[in-house]
């Protein structure tokens, strides 16, 4: 399968128009959108329409710019094939995607506590199989999260990806890093940007 991974689009339809056409250029199978998918009081209309016009499943959750609401409002507006993951996951045939969105530093956010035990209770379900994490704030202390005097990424999120090893995790928020990809041991970790990046699973 092949994705197209986007965040902080902040209700930038031309971004949305772009990336639906790299994805269709690049015959993505999926679209994740990690987070501040839409501006706090931003239009939320036409932001998931050029995916969907296309044809191509969207998975998102939100960030610290959107709400849990805004994602569910644009799922239903949407309806099918266009996904709020926050909290949840998607199956598929090698691999599956789970999701967590929110930052620690915003009112929108879950605690690093209740983010870890979430995570471990889904996981546990699939040990066989690839897993990829959805995610807007990236782990601490890594390229990732540095904006320059200083990490401000997620403790808990990555003593979860040590111990608990995803092939992958895919993040925003940081947009002095956007396109830029680091290691945690053996995970992989993107964060995709407004430009987006496309990945093979």
């Amino acid at each position: 399968m092949r994705i197209l991974a986007a965040s902080d689009l902040h209700s930038d339809k031309n971004a949305s128009i772009k990336l639906a056409e790299k994805a269709k250029k690049n015959k993505a199978d999926l679209v994740l959108l990690g987070g501040d998918i839409v501006e706090w009081g931003g239009n939320i209309e036409g932001i998931i329409g050029p995916f969907k016009k296309a044809n191509i499943p969207v998975m998102m959750v939100h960030g610290n710019h959107d709400t849990i609401s805004d994602i569910d409002f644009l799922s239903q507006q949407y309806g099918k094939e266009v996904y709020n993951l926050h909290s949840y996951y998607r199956e598929f045939e090698d691999f599956v995607i789970f999701g967590v969105g929110g930052t620690e530093f915003t009112p929108f956010s879950l605690s690093e506590k209740e983010t870890s035990e979430m995570l471990k209770k889904n996981f546990k379900k699939f040990k066989n199989k690839k897993k990829i994490l959805l995610t807007h704030e990236p782990p601490f202390n890594t390229k990732i999260d540095n904006i320059g005097w200083g990490h401000v990424g997620s403790k808990s999120l990555r003593e979860f990806i040590l111990n608990y090893k995803p092939d992958m995790v895919l993040t925003g928020h940081i947009h002095e890093t956007f396109g830029l990809t680091d290691y945690l041991g053996k995970t992989k970790i993107f964060n995709s940007g407004k430009k987006g990046i496309i990945i093979d699973l």
